[in-house]
């Protein structure tokens, strides 16, 4: 969600987006839910919106064993890594790897990955035109203006073929690192939480899933292009203060999210484009 850019191994447009709602429908096994020896009372960030829900799921299987979560919901995606580093919460779940990576590296923060999430692709959406074929000389993209986003937006526009970038910019390039665009696109640098308002007044627009549902686009229907998730490092995950990782609570807490009312919960809030991860290709950071 966080920063919430690209596959490396994505096959075509519509074979991806197929895969993507397939993934999200298959069959999900329970993990089994570490019992704490005492009860234990822990705060966890969350964004505000679709997360809420799925995280009430959450909270409902940890209470029986012996763990009760207080959820915190914030709207400014800077603040929860500054919560959580301040031990104001426990842990937080909002973000990805690239974008944990840049917080660390600008502030400094002592944060792990403990277990996956969901992941939600960014996709290209357009009401304009029907397919990527379609835009024109000198169309506008919409893309967002932070590091993490902007990088990932412009990789996703690579792969599709519509421009290329500096490879010496890694995961985040910005507009100035763009070294080849045939169709000579127009891009447009606006904040993440305007992409998907923004999509009625571009030709496309680069949009995060969870932007994407909060602006009102269709993410069926007016979706374009989208990322796979194979090797995809923008797979969004629970994260807490290092020296808190190997607290018998975390087990806890990730096997009360790996869970099939969990993945169910994910599908119906997120309209079918998100895809828990957790039966996806399995946790990266699990301790």
């Amino acid at each position: 969600m966080a920063g919430h850019a690209q596959a490396a191994d994505n096959p075509a447009q519509p074979a991806r987006a197929e895969q993507t709602s397939g993934q999200a429908t298959s069959p999900v096994a329970a993990t089994p839910i570490p019992t704490l020896a005492q009860p234990t009372t822990i705060k966890v960030g969350i964004m505000a919106g679709e997360d809420e829900d799925v995280w009430r799921v959450v909270q409902a299987n940890a209470k029986p064993h012996n763990l009760t979560i207080k959820l915190v919901t914030f709207s400014d995606y800077t603040v929860p890594n500054q919560a959580l580093a301040e031990h104001d919460i426990n842990a937080n779940a909002f973000q990805h790897q690239p974008y944990l990576d840049a917080q660390i590296k600008a502030r400094g923060y002592h944060i792990v990955r403990v277990g996956d999430t969901h992941f939600e692709p960014m996709g290209i959406y357009s009401t304009r035109h029907a397919s990527l074929q379609g835009l024109p000389e000198g169309a506008t993209v919409a893309v967002p203006n932070d590091p993490s986003n902007e990088g990932r937006a412009l990789l996703v526009l690579e792969h599709e073929g519509l421009i290329k970038v500096s490879k010496g910019a890694g995961l985040f390039p910005t507009a100035l690192d763009i070294t080849d665009n045939p169709k000579n696109l127009s891009v447009r640098e606006l904040d993440a939480g305007l992409t998907g308002r923004a999509v009625k007044d571009v030709d496309a627009a680069v949009i995060n899933t969870n932007w994407a549902i909060k602006g009102g686009v269709d993410v069926q229907h007016q979706r374009i292009a989208v990322e796979g998730l194979d090797h995809n490092p923008y797979v969004d995950f629970i994260a807490v203060n290092a020296d808190d990782a190997g607290k018998p609570w975390v087990k806890t807490l990730v096997a009360s999210f790996h869970q099939p009312d969990v993945a169910a919960e994910i599908t119906k809030d997120y309209h079918g484009a998100a895809v828990p991860a957790f039966k996806a290709g399995g946790d990266k950071g699990q301790p």
